[in-house]
């Protein structure tokens, strides 16, 4: 215990050091920031694979944070790190007394770059058709530096579906800051969630994919859940704030949630099944506009007060 409290000191260190908060440095470091806290409070071991992490992001040894390079098998799950020292025989486990060399870091470090060329290819190709070999020329590193920051394709995968649950809910946070009216919020969540730009069809893209991998991994299935459950109930909260506001009907707002994100979800479905490029592809009523029409329709149509004569 008193090594595994020397280890999060020195991770705080690092922290610290690194001039952002807590949340942000998860964010880079790509885990959930309830991870990040609870081993920084000595209740959960940090794992070999986020050692690697976080001793690229704070440009340290993997043996300083463990308090030597000995101590490693210790005080981390000492398989995943003999793994991940196999694997990346080009960068090995230095010792605290050989300092690492000055290399310039992609933005945000290493780790969050290589999650974010595996979303743009995820996108692009489809999880199972994404070769480490493929993320490795994309970031322009060895496969060898993948694995030592991410030893298997499932912590991979769950790092990505981590970082578009983050991505997505900071631009619903980023969008909506500041709009005081339940009404224009909840249209603005629907515009968000239309796949207009490349970037919002990118994103339906990786979901798309992201759903049929939930249906097969246990890991991928939580965090759908998790997900989901966020995204109902930011539109629940926004539903039943506007029946306060008179801005909307006296509804069920957990029931109305469900219903208007299925909605969402079938209907981004089909455009992109039916709107390859940003066209509408000669079939009336599937495009982007379309399915923003109808959304709002539903919106005035069940949930809309009506206003008095």
């Amino acid at each position: 215990m008193q090594q595994q409290d020397e280890v999060a000191a020195r991770v705080r260190q690092v922290i610290d050091a690194a001039g952002v908060s807590a949340r942000e440095f998860a964010r880079r470091i790509v885990i959930d920031p309830s991870k990040l806290s609870r081993s920084l409070n000595g209740t959960r071991r940090f794992t070999a694979a986020e050692l690697a992490r976080i001793a690229d992001i704070g440009a340290v040894d993997v043996g300083w944070l463990l308090g030597s390079a000995a101590g490693a098998a210790a005080d981390t799950d000492a398989a995943g790190l003999t793994a991940a020292g196999a694997a990346v025989t080009a960068s090995p486990v230095r010792s605290p007394s050989a300092p690492r060399p000055p290399v310039p870091s992609p933005e945000g470090g290493r780790p969050l770059q290589i999650v974010r060329e595996t979303v743009r290819l995820i996108a692009e190709r489809g999880f199972h058709a994404v070769r480490v070999a493929d993320i490795a020329a994309a970031c322009h590193t060895s496969t060898a530096a993948i694995h030592y920051h991410f030893p298997g394709r499932d912590e991979l995968l769950e790092a990505a579906v981590r970082w578009c649950m983050d991505e997505d809910t900071r631009r619903r946070a980023d969008a909506t800051a500041g709009t005081r009216h339940a009404g224009d919020e909840l249209r603005l969540l629907i515009e968000l969630q239309t796949p207009r730009t490349e970037q919002q069809r990118r994103q339906w893209c990786v979901w798309l994919d992201l759903w049929a991998e939930a249906a097969r991994s246990t890991t991928v299935g939580r965090l759908h859940v998790e997900y989901y459950r966020q995204w109902r109930g930011t539109v629940a909260d926004v539903i039943r704030r506007g029946v306060e506001q008179g801005v909307f009907r006296p509804v069920d707002a957990d029931g109305a949630a469900l219903a208007l994100t299925a909605l969402i979800d079938g209907l981004a479905s089909q455009v992109l099944a039916t709107e390859p490029g940003g066209q509408d592809d000669g079939v009336p009523g599937t495009g982007a506009q379309a399915m923003h029409d109808a959304l709002t329709a539903h919106v005035d149509a069940c949930l809309t007060a009506p206003t008095a004569d």
